[in-house]
C-alpha cells in the first residue's frame, strides 16, 4: 500500500515524463520547456504542499479520535473509581461509627477515672493526716494519763504521808 505522498509523486515523474517527450515531438523552444516545466515544478510543489496538508489533517483527526477515546475511558473509570469508593465508604460507615462512639464512652470513662482517682488521692491524704493526728493525740493523751498517774501517785503518796503525820499527832496527844 502507497501513501499519498508517493502516489503523488509517481504521478508527478510520469506527466514530467509525458510532458518531456510531447515538448521533444513538438519541437518546442527551450523557452517554452522551461515554462512548461516551472509550472510543472509549481503544481508538483502546489500538490505536493496540498497532500502534506491533508496528511497532516488525517492525522490531527486521528490524534483527535484517540484522545477523546481515552478520555471516554478515563471518564468511564472515574466514575467506577467513585462508585468503588461509595462503597467502601458504606463499608466502613457502621465500624466508623461504632469505634467514634466507643471512643467517645472511653474519653468519658477516663475523664470520670481522673476526676475519681483524684478524689481518691485527697481522700488518702485526709486519712493519713487524719490518722496521723490521731495517733499524735493518742501519745499525747497516753503522756497526760502518765503524768496524771504519776500526780495522782504522788498526791496518795503525800496524802498517805499526811495521815501518818495526822495519825501520830492524834498518838501523841492521846
Amino acid at each position: 500500500m502507497q501513501t499519498p505522498i508517493h502516489q503523488q509523486q509517481q504521478q508527478q515523474q510520469s506527466l514530467w515524463i509525458r510532458g518531456s517527450t510531447h515538448s521533444q515531438r513538438d519541437g518546442t523552444s527551450d523557452e517554452e520547456r522551461e515554462d512548461e516545466d516551472e509550472a510543472f515544478s509549481s503544481r508538483t510543489t502546489l500538490s505536493t504542499f496540498r497532500a502534506k496538508e491533508e496528511q497532516i489533517e488525517r492525522k490531527k483527526m486521528e490524534i483527535k479520535e484517540r484522545v477523546f477515546a481515552k478520555l471516554g475511558r478515563v471518564e468511564e473509570e472515574s466514575k467506577r473509581l467513585a462508585v468503588i469508593r461509595k462503597e467502601l465508604e458504606a463499608m466502613l460507615d457502621p465500624t466508623r461509627k461504632q469505634v467514634s462512639a466507643m471512643r467517645k464512652k472511653i474519653d468519658m470513662v477516663n475523664r470520670e477515672l481522673k476526676l475519681l482517682s483524684q478524689n481518691c488521692l485527697k481522700k488518702e491524704k485526709e486519712y493519713m493526716q487524719a490518722r496521723e493526728a490521731f495517733g499524735d493525740k493518742n501519745r499525747e493523751k497516753a503522756q497526760l494519763v502518765d503524768k496524771l498517774m504519776e500526780l495522782v501517785s504522788e498526791s496518795e503518796r503525800l496524802r498517805m504521808k499526811k495521815l501518818e503525820e495526822l495519825s501520830k499527832t492524834i498518838d501523841s496527844i492521846r
